[in-house]
């Protein structure tokens, strides 16, 4: 066997070192029989799916004011599990409302009947073949969730999620559903000049080159669904459920009161927001307090 000199052996050691630190994780198969939930971590040149512990509890009925919204996100879902047609989905809106809460109180409720879910970061959707890769031999269904999506124009990981939803190469495998939420409701900034360069073609105004390109990705999605910020009466209902919620939880009973009833109407004034998520803020607020005062 070949000497080498000490500086040559500790000059390999370092190259492999280096060479080490890019190759893939060594990682055990994710047990979807007991594992609900995964992450994409990246590493170096690709990835891994990372088992994440479903902490979140939310169910379909918590959730309020957005009826309409759980009966079309409820349906599509069904259609999936069966095996059915269904379709790709953006919640999009204002924040707060409940359109991620509603993707994981799809997964509590549906995970018994095979439903899974995979977070994926805006980042690593460039990623998308290799995730449906490791998943599409699953005897299971898979909501791929990008959670609070936008982009700015010429991203490669929008084009790569305008390919994958364009059932091109990149295209989702059938047990692949992609649910995406996002405040802007074509994923886009949008600027007074796009609308600039409309034209009348058989007497019906057609849009300008701008925005037929901002509304490609979004029209893309089969559902578009839109959520509101609450009327004070919806807020009011949502606060009084947070808060029987977490004194349910600690084995206590808190009354409703006037003063809780002022004060929350005040915390979302402060807030310049009735929703869901307001309402959870308030109500640990005002739960912490009054235990504390206890």
């Amino acid at each position: 066997m070949m000497n080498l000199k000490p500086e040559v052996v500790a000059q390999l050691e370092r190259v492999l070192g280096s060479v080490e630190m890019l190759l893939p994780k060594a990682i055990k198969p994710i047990d979807w029989a007991k594992c609900h939930a995964a992450n994409w971590r990246r590493h170096s040149f690709s990835g891994f799916l990372e088992p994440v512990k479903v902490t979140d509890t939310t169910s379909l009925d918590e959730l309020l004011g957005v009826e309409k919204q759980k009966e079309v996100m409820v349906n599509n879902t069904r259609q999936f599990l069966k095996g059915l047609p269904a379709n790709n989905a953006l919640l999009w809106g204002s924040r707060g409302t409940g359109k991620s809460s509603i993707v994981k109180a799809l997964l509590n409720e549906f995970a018994p009947q095979g439903l899974r879910a995979i977070q994926v970061e805006k980042e690593d959707l460039i990623y998308l073949s290799d995730i449906f890769t490791a998943v599409e031999n699953e005897p299971y269904r898979f909501i791929l969730l990008c959670d609070d999506l936008t982009f700015e124009v010429g991203e490669l990981s929008y084009k790569m999620l305008k390919s994958a939803l364009d059932g091109s190469v990149y295209s989702a495998p059938e047990n692949v559903l992609i649910y995406v939420t996002s405040n802007r409701r074509h994923l886009l900034p949008e600027y007074e000049t796009d609308h600039i360069g409309g034209k009348f073609v058989n007497g019906e105004l057609q849009q300008s080159e701008a925005m037929e390109e901002k509304v490609s990705l979004s029209d893309r999605f089969g559902l578009w669904i839109a959520f509101h910020a609450f009327s004070q009466d919806r807020y009011l209902d949502a606060v009084r459920l947070c808060v029987e919620r977490q004194a349910r939880e600690r084995e206590v009973e808190i009354p409703w009161t006037k003063e809780l009833e002022q004060d929350a109407i005040k915390w979302s004034h402060d807030k310049t927001k009735r929703c869901g998520r307001t309402a959870f803020q308030f109500s640990k607020n005002w739960v912490g307090r009054y235990l504390l005062s206890k």
